[in-house]
C-alpha cells in the first residue's frame, strides 16, 4: 500500500487546481457565457452572442449546501455511466492510499473539501479544468473538463442524440415503422447490439420486422420500394432496446 499524506497531497492538488483554472481562464473567456451539460453526450457547452465552446467532461461528484454532503458520481444512481466511469479512477487511487473519502459514496462534507475532491480528480486524470454548475435546488456539481472539442465534431457528436418523452436525452436509433412497443412482429439488425455499447462514428442502431426482412430479402437489398415499405422512423436508444425486449426478450 503506497503511504501518501491526505492533507499533504490534498493541498497541493488544490494548487495545482488554482493554476489550470489561471491557464483555462487566460485561454478560454465563459465568464459571461450561458452554460449546458449534458450527460448523454458528455459535453459541457458555454455560449454567449455567436461563440460555442464545447468541452469534454466527466462528473466529479456533488455537494449539497442544504445537507453538507458530498456524494460522489460513482455512487449516484442518476449519473449516466459514460460520465462517472472516470471517476472510479479517484476511488481506486483512494482504496491504494488508504483515503477513506475517496471510497465512500456519501458522506457528510463541505464546500472547501468538494473542491479538494475536485483538484485530486483533476489531477489523477489529467484535467484541463474544473467547472462547478450549481443547480436549481442549489445542488454543487464539479466537472472535471478533459478536452476542447472543436464545434464541428461537437455537431456530430450532438446530431446522434435525440429527445425523447419516455427516456429524456438518448442516442438514435432507426427502425421501421412495424416495430412497436405491445405487439411482436419480428426484430432483425444489421449487428448485434446491446444497450450502452460504444458505437463507431459510421454506426447506428437499425431494426426492423419480419415483414420487412422478407421484402428486403425478395427486393435484394434496401431499394427504393423496400425503403418504401420499411418506412424508417426516428427512436432513441431505449425505446430501440425496449422493442428489442419485446421481441427477443433480450437487452
Amino acid at each position: 500500500m503506497e503511504i501518501i499524506d491526505y492533507k499533504s497531497f490534498a493541498a497541493d492538488c488544490i494548487e495545482e487546481l488554482k493554476v489550470l483554472q489561471s491557464q483555462f481562464s487566460e485561454k478560454f473567456d465563459v465568464t459571461h457565457a450561458n452554460w449546458f451539460y449534458n450527460q448523454a453526450t458528455g459535453l459541457l457547452t458555454f455560449s454567449s452572442d455567436n461563440t460555442e465552446l464545447n468541452f469534454k467532461y466527466f462528473e466529479v461528484g456533488s455537494f449539497s449546501p442544504k445537507s453538507e454532503t458530498w456524494m460522489w458520481s460513482w455512487h449516484n444512481d442518476y449519473t449516466l455511466e459514460n460520465v462517472k466511469e472516470t471517476a472510479r479512477q479517484i476511488k481506486d487511487f483512494g482504496a491504494r492510499v488508504n483515503f477513506a473519502k475517496l471510497t465512500e459514496g456519501y458522506f457528510p462534507s463541505d464546500e472547501f473539501e468538494a473542491w479538494e475532491f475536485a483538484a485530486i480528480a483533476t489531477k489523477l486524470t489529467n484535467g484541463i479544468g474544473v467547472y462547478r454548475p450549481v443547480n436549481d435546488d442549489g445542488l454543487q456539481i464539479f466537472l472535471v473538463l478533459t478536452e476542447f472539442i472543436d464545434n464541428q465534431l461537437a455537431r456530430r457528436i450532438k446530431n446522434k442524440y435525440i429527445q425523447c418523452g419516455t427516456h429524456a436525452y438518448g442516442r438514435i436509433a432507426f427502425v421501421c415503422q412495424h416495430l412497436n412497443f405491445t405487439t411482436k412482429v419480428g426484430f432483425e439488425e444489421s449487428f448485434e447490439t446491446f444497450e450502452g455499447m460504444e458505437l463507431s462514428d459510421d454506426d447506428d442502431f437499425q431494426a426492423w420486422c419480419d415483414d420487412c426482412e422478407a421484402v428486403r430479402v425478395a427486393e435484394d437489398g434496401w431499394n427504393d420500394k423496400a425503403m418504401e415499405f420499411v418506412k424508417i422512423k426516428v427512436v432513441c436508444e431505449g425505446c430501440y432496446f425496449k422493442m428489442k425486449e419485446l421481441n427477443l426478450g433480450t437487452k
